[in-house]
């Protein structure tokens, strides 16, 4: 796929190890699997809400409700 071998993945995987510990590890791979499932959920999503009304009308003020001078 990459270009990345068995081996490769293993040396990735035993330094991952080394770096965070056998009890970060499963704490890690969860955060990573919620931010995945986050960015497919926001890509899917439409870009915008659009809150206009449908039946959008412009209040004018006739001439009845004019304060008269």
């Amino acid at each position: 796929m990459f270009g990345i071998g068995m081996q490769e993945i293993l040396i990735i995987l035993v330094i991952g190890l080394l770096i965070f510990g056998a009890n970060k590890l499963p704490e890690i791979g969860g955060g990573l699997g919620r931010a995945i499932r986050n960015f497919r959920r926001a890509s899917s999503e439409p870009d915008e809400i659009d809150i206009t009304p449908k039946d959008k009308k412009v209040a004018s003020p006739s001439d009845d409700d004019a304060p008269k001078s």
